[in-house]
């Protein structure tokens, strides 16, 4: 064998081995090996099966195959928004395939004699037990969620607690034990009947919302294109809108902290786009860019939005907003609260597109009152990521102007009148001005 093959093995055999070593460091795979751990002990005391294979097979299962499974979870939630753009159906499609693992699961351990058939009898049976499981997983998911839209912990990590808290709960009522399967009907029929009835109600907002009112268009814009313009004007037709408030997302709290943690970090530019990158330190099993890893800084988004609106003649009935301070203390939730503080007793509506940061604006929404959801099923071919890669003819013409001229560096900006300073893709409005008096003669 020559010596670049076995160079060539060397190296690959290194990368391997470093991956294989990340995939240990990641809290994710901790966390579901405890969550194995967990099963195995919470089924065998509550059921007497110790020594029992399936049993054994189920907990090592868990313990590989969890962030898998949870990743797989919010995967099916975010197709069947994306399809019928419910929140029901979104959380159906999280459901059907949940009850149908733990339905599976319990019919090993049942058959396997992991379980005891008295204990499972007293909450209605295999099939019982994987409904009331699914529904309290459900509840328990749906808080991890809601913690992370408020930056705390990750998506898939707050997941899988929740699932190692269902775990515990459902190995001591299906057992029977005292107070166990009280805790455990409690759990699943009430916080999972109460998470199904906020979606149905939220749902039934979409569907007979009044008209008239202010209009919230809250997400990235990365960049605005002709999509976003076309739901502004189809959205006031539809409700009648007195006139619709845009916030552009800053940065993200989930991403501030990885970014603080050294998880990622801008790479390089390109066109005035910033490049996120994952670093060394960063997480295997965590997605961190679940609506893609190139943004434009959001000063820059802002500016081609307000252009954007101005050039459609939308300018009186579209006010843009740019509340730092508070976005980054409290997110959207803080700037609805803004919203509702300027304009007491309005009616409010929130647009919002099916994709994943449309629903999770539609969460947040629904989390801060009677505010009545607008979405729109996105068919057409229009995307900001399309454009992000290069694709032309998706947006307004003064984007598409002030694009091209970020992309050739140029240091100043013009645009509708108006003139701004390119900090590397920054555009900062008047800060030409500075830069030229600094400059030396």
């Amino acid at each position: 064998m020559s010596t670049a093959s076995l160079d060539g093995k060397t190296q690959r055999l290194s990368r391997l081995a470093k991956k294989f070593r990340r995939r240990l460091r990641s809290p994710s795979t901790r966390l579901a090996a405890f969550a194995g751990f967990l099963t195995y002990t919470c089924y065998a005391y509550a059921h007497g099966s110790w020594t029992n294979p399936a049993l054994i097979g189920v907990a090592v299962l868990f313990a590989l195959f969890m962030p898998t499974y949870t990743n797989l979870s919010n995967k099916a939630e975010l197709w069947a928004n994306n399809r019928f753009g419910f929140v029901t159906a979104g959380r159906l499609g999280r459901f059907v395939p949940q009850f149908a693992f733990n339905l599976a699961v319990f019919a090993v351990m049942l058959h396997g004699g992991g379980m005891s058939q008295s204990g499972v009898a007293t909450v209605g049976g295999i099939a019982g037990a994987a409904l009331i499981t699914s529904l309290a997983s459900q509840g328990l998911q749906y808080l991890g969620a809601y913690l992370f839209a408020r930056g705390i912990g990750d998506l898939n990590r707050n997941v899988l607690l929740g699932l190692c808290i269902n775990t515990v709960l459902t190995a001591l009522g299906t057992a029977g034990l005292p107070y166990g399967r009280e805790a455990f009907l409690l759990l699943g029929l009430g916080l999972g009947g109460i998470l199904m009835t906020v979606g149905i109600l939220s749902d039934l907002r979409s569907v007979f919302a009044p008209q008239g009112g202010i209009g919230m268009y809250f997400g990235t814009f990365n960049p605005f294109h002709n999509t976003h313009l076309a739901i502004l004007k189809r959205a006031m037709a539809e409700r009648k809108l007195d006139k619709i408030v845009i916030h552009p997302t800053l940065i993200p709290r989930f991403y501030a902290e990885a970014f603080r943690k050294g998880e990622i970090r801008v790479g390089r530019l390109r066109d005035g786009f910033q490049i996120y990158e994952r670093t060394d330190k960063a997480d295997v099993n965590v997605d961190y860019f679940p609506t893609g890893n190139v943004f434009l800084p959001p000063e820059t988004r802002r500016a081609l939005i307000e252009l954007a609106v101005a050039e459609a003649g939308l300018g009186d009935r579209v006010e843009v907003i740019f509340l730092r301070e508070i976005y980054d203390t409290r997110g959207f939730q803080g700037v609805i609260a803004e919203i509702k503080k300027r304009n007491p007793g309005v009616r409010l509506h929130s647009l919002h597109g099916t994709d994943f940061g449309g629903m999770l604006v539609r969460s947040i929404c629904d989390e801060c009152g009677w505010i009545y959801p607008w979405r729109i099923l996105r068919r057409d071919n229009v995307s900001a990521t399309a454009i992000r890669n290069g694709a032309k003819g998706m947006t307004p013409v003064v984007v598409t102007d002030v694009l091209g001229q970020i992309a050739r560096n140029l240091p100043e900006v013009t645009a509708a009148g108006r003139r701004f300073r390119n900090d590397n893709g920054v555009l900062i409005e008047g800060g030409w001005q500075t830069a030229r008096a600094a400059a030396p003669t």
